[in-house]
């Protein structure tokens, strides 16, 4: 079995640091936040990318905070299986980020998606995210990246710190053979590996 292909973490700070504008139009630097949140939630929560497009700022933030744990639910989790991720504290900083520029603006859309296309709050299409992503990508470290690479970077990670079963549920796997892709060791496993005191030396 392949392993899947990730982001080391120099990619996911250059891929990161591409999407924010800080030097742009106004409209420029809230698409650019747009952009910037929903990789943080793909890269912190491993959603697929047409779970994200249909999350709602309620699934994100709540009673002026952001929630401790999104819960996918089951009208936009694949095969209709609720889940729940908790949030990081980095993906926190994040949600309050947006918030504060987007979520709480009195004049923002009445249509309840977290992350929207236009004026009438229309939700990003999946070939949306891909296409931001992928430009990012290339611009950033001149590599084709997907939203499905975000996921299992975050599948891979998970992997080296706790056991299948926790990362099947994260995932949302039918089967735990479909997790048990991520336990193929990458470059940087070999390298530790190799670079680890040996007790009996």
């Amino acid at each position: 079995m392949k392993a899947p292909k990730t982001l080391t973490i120099f990619q996911v700070h250059a891929l990161l640091a591409n999407l924010i504008v800080s030097d742009g139009t106004c409209k420029q630097f809230a698409r650019g936040l747009r952009n910037y949140t929903m990789a943080m939630v793909m890269l912190e929560t491993g959603l697929r990318v047409n779970e994200l497009v249909q999350l709602e700022v309620s699934d994100l933030w709540f009673m002026d905070n952001p929630v401790e744990t999104l819960i996918v639910r089951s009208d936009i989790a694949k095969g209709n299986k609720e889940r729940q991720v908790p949030i990081s504290a980095i993906l926190k900083l994040a949600l309050i980020e947006i918030n504060k520029n987007a979520w709480s603006i009195h004049d923002m859309p009445r249509k309840p998606f977290a992350f929207y296309t236009n004026d009438q709050g229309d939700p990003l299409t999946t070939r949306q995210v891909e296409r931001f992503i992928k430009s990012a990508g290339i611009i950033a470290f001149n590599q084709i990246v997907t939203p499905h690479m975000l996921r299992h970077t975050f599948a891979s990670r998970l992997m080296r710190k706790t056991n299948s079963r926790i990362v099947q549920s994260l995932l949302g796997h039918a089967s735990l053979q479909s997790t048990q892709v991520y336990c193929h060791p990458d470059a940087e496993d070999l390298k530790r590996a190799i670079d680890s005191p040996d007790p009996a030396a």
